[in-house]
Formats: C-alpha cells, sequence, structure tokens
C-alpha cells in the first residue's frame, strides 16, 4: 500500500447485537426479506445481505459479549419510505418515528426484535458538495 492510497476502502460488515438469536433471525430474513447468505455453524451468528451492506446478527453472549442493542440507526435505502413504512407496520413493526423529511431524504425509524434502531432512508437530493454522488436518486 503506497502512501497516498486510502486505508480503508470500504465497509465489508455491521455487526448487529441479538438476545434472541431465532428472533432476529426472522426479522430480518421473513420480514424485511433479506437473504441470509451465511451461517456461522453451531454459533448464533448469521449474515443478511442488504445491497452494498452486509449486516451480521449475531448473539452477544455466545460470542463472550454483554448484550446492548446500538444507540444509532443504520439506514437501510428503499426506493419508497411510505410504502416501506406501510407494509412493514402491516406485519407488526413497530415504528419510533414519524416520517420525516431531513431536506435531502425521507426517513422512518423503527427497531429489530433486540432493540436495535433501523432506518427506511430514501435520498432525494444529491449529497452536500465534496460526498459520494453514486447515492443521488
Amino acid at each position: 500500500m503506497s502512501a497516498d492510497e486510502p486505508l480503508v476502502s470500504g465497509v465489508d460488515f455491521v455487526a448487529v447485537p441479538a438476545n434472541d438469536f431465532d428472533a432476529s433471525c426472522r426479522f430480518y430474513g421473513e420480514t424485511l426479506g433479506l437473504p441470509c447468505i451465511a451461517r456461522y455453524g453451531e454459533m448464533p451468528g448469521a449474515e443478511f445481505q442488504a445491497g452494498n451492506l452486509t449486516l451480521a446478527v449475531m448473539q452477544n453472549d455466545a460470542f463472550g459479549q454483554r448484550f446492548s442493542p446500538n444507540s444509532m440507526p443504520i439506514a437501510l435505502r428503499v426506493r419508497d419510505v411510505a410504502a416501506a413504512r406501510k407494509r412493514l407496520e402491516a406485519a407488526g413493526v413497530k415504528f419510533v418515528t414519524e416520517t420525516f423529511d431531513s431536506g435531502v431524504c425521507h426517513q422512518a425509524i423503527f427497531t429489530d426484535p433486540a432493540g436495535n434502531p433501523l432506518d427506511l432512508h430514501h435520498r432525494y437530493a444529491a449529497p452536500k458538495p465534496g460526498g459520494d454522488q453514486s447515492d443521488a436518486r
């Protein structure tokens, strides 16, 4: 690696803490409809593919960690926040915010069975200058 190359070239996965592995797997696989691309053998861990990001659902105590849900949401890209919200509410998902407009995107925050916040997110305007323009839709 040369000194002018970026040290970090991307994000491979985000760990999602679970206190009930089976409930979390049903939520990410069935409720959200994400494909499960890996299981961690006998360990309570599984990977779900969300577009360009892998969500690694892992039951903390099995990996020697104390359970605590994430405190900030993972933004999940959707085409239409209102339609996605309606579909999830019909499946019993509870939202913790109203749908809101940040000035560049629509969002609505809900939680998974372990209390991790997730964000339905649709960017409708280009990011601020200097940002990655590939996500503007």
